[in-house]
């Protein structure tokens, strides 16, 4: 391996029970992990977390999470407040990311871009007693940067802006809830319209009906803008909320316009998969220290619940069956591995 190559293990986890048991297990979980180091960022980032408003709010409309963080905290050993205030994703500033996605055909490919050190490296499986099924990656260990569920309802986040913000929820936790409460386009819709939102971010959506949306939220409002096939990057494009862009978008409307040339080709999961994780492609960058190297790529199918998933670069896809692990007749192994190339 060079000088400048990292090996990137990614783990897998299992949860199954209640919400308060997921918490306790997780719980003692991160205790023996590096993720602990991350808490002190974390708590810098959380100043100002209104503790005693995201009680509230995540007991009103998603008491399954709350649950699971009252199981967090006992499993941390940690004050109630203070691990609300950690990782519930509320009132809570993070760092830019970029995420390119193409919905095609019933299948949801994206790349997630930035830091290797900010990295939670778990790929979380979930089959809940009270709650729907589902995979995705974590990120604060309680939020998922994408995922799918049992009912082929498939999210991910793209990271517009922090500029703009209020109080409200985090992307990655409202990822989370649409993949835990939601069972289709028009329940994801009526949720995602009707949580606080604190900051500027892209959701691509596709559920089992083959339909496609990407919702441009804001504190303020959220357009949506049903498209298939569907591109997202991180910028908004209507009209009403362009004006909260970033300064610099000329890359990710690259990106965009990239994936768009790629649609007069007969693109397949695995090929699109391919495209994506090709250390040559204009989608797959390096640049981890700035926050912006491609750390995963996967391929979400709604249509099977199949999985397609790389970890960093050039990486041989491993293929997960998320309806053959609900009916517990798929076995998954502990971790993945693969490798991220720093820019020398």
């Amino acid at each position: 391996m060079d000088k400048n190559d990292e090996e990137l293990v990614v783990r897998l986890v299992e949860l199954s029970g209640n919400y308060y048991q997921f918490g306790l297990e997780q719980g003692s979980e991160v205790r023996s992990l590096p993720i602990l180091k991350q808490l002190e960022q974390l708590g810098k980032l959380n100043v100002n977390s209104n503790v005693q408003k995201a009680k509230e709010l995540l007991k009103s409309v998603s008491p399954n999470l709350f649950e699971e963080l009252i199981g967090l905290a006992e499993g941390l050993d940690m004050e109630i407040d203070h691990t609300v205030k950690l990782f519930s994703g509320y009132d809570v500033a993070f760092p830019q990311m970029g995420c390119t996605t193409l919905v095609n055909d019933g299948y949801y490919v994206r790349n997630y871009d930035f830091s290797s050190e900010m990295y939670d490296a778990r790929l979380v499986w979930t089959n809940p007693t009270d709650g729907y099924a589902s995979v995705g990656f974590s990120q604060q260990i309680f939020g998922r940067l994408d995922g799918m569920n049992e009912k082929g309802l498939i999210v991910g986040l793209h990271f517009v802006n922090n500029e703009y913000r209020e109080e409200g929820f985090m992307a990655t936790t409202i990822v989370r809830m649409l993949l835990e409460q939601c069972a289709n386009m028009e329940e994801a819709l009526n949720f995602i319209t009707n949580i606080p939102h604190g900051y500027c971010y892209n959701y691509s959506i596709t559920d089992q009906s083959g339909s496609s949306v990407i919702v441009e939220a804001s504190p303020q409002q959220q357009i949506i803008n049903f498209t298939h096939p569907l591109i997202c990057t991180n910028h908004f494009e209507s009209e009403r909320l362009r004006e909260k862009n970033r300064k610099e978008v000329q890359g990710s409307v690259k990106r965009k316009d990239y994936v768009s040339s790629l649609l007069s080709e007969s693109l397949s999961p695995m090929s699109t998969y391919h495209h994506f994780n090709d250390e040559s492609s204009p989608l797959f960058f390096t640049q981890y220290k700035e926050y912006f190297g491609t750390l995963h790529t996967v391929v979400y199918s709604s249509n099977d619940l199949s999985i397609i998933i790389g970890v960093g670069g050039n990486s041989k896809p491993m293929k997960f069956s998320l309806k053959e692990y609900k009916e517990g007749t798929f076995v998954l192994p502990e971790y993945m591995k693969g490798t991220i190339k720093h820019n020398k």
